[in-house]
């Protein structure tokens, strides 16, 4: 089941596009590592994919199924995270407890459920410890983590992480590829990733998408499978 196509689209910034003629399908309950140098539009991608940018011209179609009312059933890590100063007042608890409000509405009332939901979210990242602490105590890759679980609190059908593992160290990192792995494959979630750690996901990853700038000076969009093989390129 496509999850979300991307036709012909074309986004830039001033008056030269970053994406130009990208047609890209993402599956449901793919995990998908995007790469590509710094200035490659990766975060571009990931907006227009989330419909936070509007494209120039071309069409972006997302799976109807993804809706949860009159919102989408999305949850977005973006990059940053640790810009959190040290006078920010929530403690990790109550930050990881806002990601619940998509599910629970304009006055969300929470139950035992939710709590348990905000409780696994915290064990999973590491951070379970830390739910009384300060956000702005923590260190940068401390707050990448709570931002996690609290994109993971709103039970999401799709989660899409921009640089995600910055901050961390590499057992941290390894253990946290792993998990992602393991919300794919147990329970259905849809990862889209940002990453520059290509060489440490081993076989985590179902395919990645790779923007690149070839000789002509025209960015192409490539995808390979988890076998490295490419299964299609758009100029």
């Amino acid at each position: 089941m496509i999850l979300s196509s991307m036709r012909d689209v074309v986004f830039g910034y001033g008056k030269e596009p970053v994406i130009d003629q990208l047609s890209l399908d993402i599956h449901v309950g793919e995990f998908i590592g995007i790469t590509g140098p710094n200035g490659s539009a990766k975060t571009t991608l990931l907006k227009l994919l989330l419909g936070l940018l509007k494209p120039w011209s071309g069409t972006i179609h997302m799976n109807p199924q993804l809706k949860r009312g009159n919102k989408s059933n999305i949850g977005y890590v973006p990059q940053q995270v640790a810009s959190f100063n040290s006078g920010f007042p929530s403690t990790v608890n109550e930050l990881v407890r806002s990601g619940c409000y998509t599910r629970l509405g304009l006055f969300p009332r929470f139950t035992a459920e939710q709590d348990a939901i905000v409780e696994r979210s915290l064990r999973e990242v590491g951070m379970w410890d830390y739910r009384n602490t300060r956000v702005g105590e923590l260190s940068g890759g401390q707050k990448q983590r709570i931002c996690i679980a609290r994109g993971m609190a709103g039970q999401p059908q799709v989660l899409v992480l921009d640089e995600p593992t910055t901050g961390m160290d590499r057992h941290s990192r390894e253990g946290f590829y792993n998990l992602m792995r393991h919300y794919v494959d147990v329970h259905g979630l849809t990862i889209i990733m940002v990453t520059h750690g290509l060489e440490e996901m081993g076989d985590r990853l179902d395919r990645t998408i790779t923007l690149e700038r070839q000789e002509s000076e025209e960015w192409q969009c490539l995808s390979t499978n988890s076998c490295n093989v490419p299964s299609g390129q758009v100029d």
